[in-house]
């Protein structure tokens, strides 16, 4: 069993910034594709952001563009997402996910791993 842990979340003024972590153990680290994912209460989860291994690339849902960005430390076995404009609409838990090889980077059931969540809230 593959354990995620994100960290990174809280409570902002509109306008601010957080960058959300996510710990990947080391081996499956370096071999996944992974996303980040958000679900608001009483709503579906919805795919955030994405980046692909095999295909050099990364994914964005078009609400966030410009605004979030992923990136990653190698040596640290860590996924970041910089948020930065945050909106009220942003409220969510997020999560991160990874698998081995993901064809659809939008899909939730792509995913094999997932962490816990980190809640981020954002006030107007």
């Amino acid at each position: 069993q593959v354990q995620l842990a994100e960290s990174g979340g809280g409570l902002v003024q509109a306008g601010a910034s957080l960058r959300l972590s996510c710990v990947v153990p080391g081996r499956t680290f370096h071999l996944s594709d992974m996303g980040w994912f958000r679900q608001a209460p009483g709503k579906e989860r919805e795919f955030v952001a994405a980046f692909s291994r095999s295909g050099g690339r990364t994914y964005y849902r078009d609400s966030v563009k410009g605004r979030f960005t992923i990136s990653s430390d190698n040596a640290k076995n860590t996924w970041y997402l910089q948020m930065s404009g945050l909106k009220p609409d942003d409220t969510a838990v997020y999560y991160c996910a990874v698998a081995t090889e993901v064809r659809r980077p939008q899909l939730p059931y792509e995913y094999e791993y997932w962490g816990r969540g980190t809640q981020v809230t954002v006030s107007s």
